[in-house]
């Protein structure tokens, strides 16, 4: 298929407090230099892979700004004695002076290495990467990332994963740039500056969008991921604007911000520009025998507006519990909302059944917004604030209220799955109809969650949602002890088997054909700069069970 084309929680007061007094403790690393205004001003990349070809991107501004050949080199070697391939593209002001060149006719399931040479003779950095395999497989490793806000804590997630020589692939799962104002709520005093990102204001214009894109990829630990894997790309909210929908966002205000099409036209194509993806929203990745990946799209192409709980309790104000329950069985059971759109979901349905059909092992879903099922615990206490400090009013009000809602089983957020049940009891229906073995990807909520999704009372698959790489989570609100959160949602989530609130990083899986295990690694990000690990959590599905067991 070749189609083109969770709100965030406000900060509390000592959050703000404790931020401002470890400002002081921010590591300022000599390296974070401002890109080169010419030459290869961005490294390299490479991604959406193949069996037989792979997109590989660079950036070249040449010393006129004048449009400029750029020359693509394949290798199967680090010294290049061995160029199997070449080809050139035009590097230009309408790209942004990105470059993307795809090879063809490369052998499957191999390691390559990549260059670009412009007319002058100026020479990239070398990149290496791989195309998908073929035939029989007996295992992959891929690691997953989600959440990268630069103004909130440094990219140690990416650092660790570039230094590592055990993964085949890379996929993030969105919010590869945040579209924010960088004086959010959540920001680390001095970090923008000194990382040099831009604009200062939200992102709005495809020239914001680019400037953003452009002070993202100057970081040197994603530039170094890039250099060293290959990555499959989606984008999430962060890179339009938050929340948003087919026809609009919860953040666009079209009286100040112009109108949101030519605003989501704008950061679809800086993502395009600046990420080495194909112009298809969403697609399939076979891994031989043992796995397809399907890339979703749940934000743009389709998506019905999230729901809006404020508004309905406005309006039926008189009997919380009689409006809650109306609200339940009515709008949010509406059978026409989507998330995918009639298309992508016939398209998926046909997918994961070919998929099983051909005899391949695992069916993952790779995408944007948590599956499972969420509730807000009712025993929210004084443990899930830090000692000596008082929990913001508003805090507290808003979790009551999910609360109250989660007695009548309705969630908390209408911006995951949980506001589309429907299009999930579609996708479950799609999956189970297949015999599926169905691992879902997910992202966006900025903390790690493992569930065992049912559907009709009975398992359909598990999800794995990966922590932000440097976004604050919930514990922008909730900075108490993390195993008694955690506590209350495993008793608050029936489908939830273990989560963290509290620590960023990545995931790694490891695709066997009997089992999936999945490793969340934990880093610091807020305020230093390290490849050191908190701690590692595994956990792993066999399959034919779709359950959980500790790895």
């Amino acid at each position: 298929m070749t189609r083109s084309l969770i709100a965030p929680l406000a900060i509390s007061r000592r959050s703000l407090l404790r931020a401002s007094a470890l400002g002081s403790a921010l590591m300022l690393p000599a390296e974070l230099v401002a890109a080169p205004p010419s030459g290869f001003t961005h490294s390299v990349a490479s991604g959406d892979p193949d069996q037989h070809g792979i997109t590989l991107w660079t950036r070249y501004v040449g010393p006129s700004q004048e449009p400029t050949w750029v020359q693509a080199e394949v290798a199967s070697d680090e010294e290049f004695a061995n160029i199997l391939w070449s080809g050139a593209a035009l590097a230009g002001g309408d790209t942004d002076y990105c470059v993307h060149i795809r090879p063809q006719d490369l052998s499957p399931g191999r390691w390559y290495y990549y260059r670009f040479r412009a007319q002058n003779g100026d020479l990239s950095p070398t990149g290496r990467t791989r195309t998908l395999p073929d035939g029989p497989l007996d295992s992959f490793r891929i690691a997953v990332f989600s959440c990268a806000n630069a103004t909130s804590g440094w990219f140690n997630a990416y650092a660790h994963a570039a230094e590592r020589d055990d993964i085949d692939l890379l996929i993030h799962l969105g919010d590869y740039i945040y579209e924010s104002k960088l004086t959010r709520s959540d920001a680390v005093e001095g970090m923008a500056e000194a990382r040099g990102i831009e604009p200062a204001h939200e992102t709005v214009s495809l020239e914001d969008y680019r400037r953003r894109y452009a002070s993202y990829r100057n970081d040197p630990a994603l530039q170094e991921l890039h250099r060293r894997f290959p990555m499959i790309a989606m984008w999430d909210d962060h890179e339009t604007v938050n929340n948003s929908w087919v026809d609009g966002a919860a953040n666009h205000d079209e009286a100040s911000e112009g109108p949101y099409r030519a605003r989501m036209a704008a950061g679809v194509r800086a993502f395009h520009e600046w990420l080495p993806m194909r112009p298809n929203p969403y697609t399939r990745y076979d891994l031989g025998n043992l796995a397809t990946i399907f890339r979703l799209e749940t934000r743009l192409l389709a998506r019905s507006r999230q729901l809006d709980l404020e508004e309905w309790f406005a309006q039926n104000s008189d009997d919380f519990e009689a409006a809650a329950i109306a609200f339940r069985d009515g709008p949010l059971a509406d059978q026409s909302r989507t998330m995918l759109g009639d298309e992508q979901e016939r398209w998926l349905a046909r997918g994961l059944s070919e998929s099983t059909a051909s005899g391949v092992k695992w069916q993952i879903v790779a995408q944007q917004v948590i599956m499972g099922q969420m509730r807000m615990p009712s025993d929210f206490s004084s443990s899930w604030f830090a000692p000596g400090t008082q929990p913001d009013p508003d805090d507290l009000a808003e979790m009551a209220l999910g609360a109250r809602l989660a007695e009548v089983d309705l969630p908390y957020s209408m911006d995951k799955w949980d506001g589309y049940p429907a299009a999930r009891s579609r996708l479950f229906d799609a999956a189970r109809t297949s015999a599926a073995d169905l691992v879902v990807l997910s992202g966006d909520s900025h903390n790690a969650w493992a569930f065992e999704l049912e559907h009709e009372g009975q398992p359909v698959g598990v999800e794995f949602a990966v922590q932000g790489v440097s976004s604050l989570g919930l514990d922008k609100r909730t900075d108490g002890n993390p195993a008694a959160i955690a506590n209350s949602f495993l008793g608050a989530c029936p489908e939830l088997k273990w989560c963290d609130t509290s620590q960023r990083g990545y995931m790694v899986l490891d695709v066997q054909a009997d089992s999936l295990t999945t490793e969340w690694l934990f880093v610091p990000a807020r305020y230093v700069r390290s490849v050191e690990t908190n701690g590692i959590h595994r956990m792993k599905v066999r399959k034919g069970t779709q359950r959980i067991v500790a790895a």
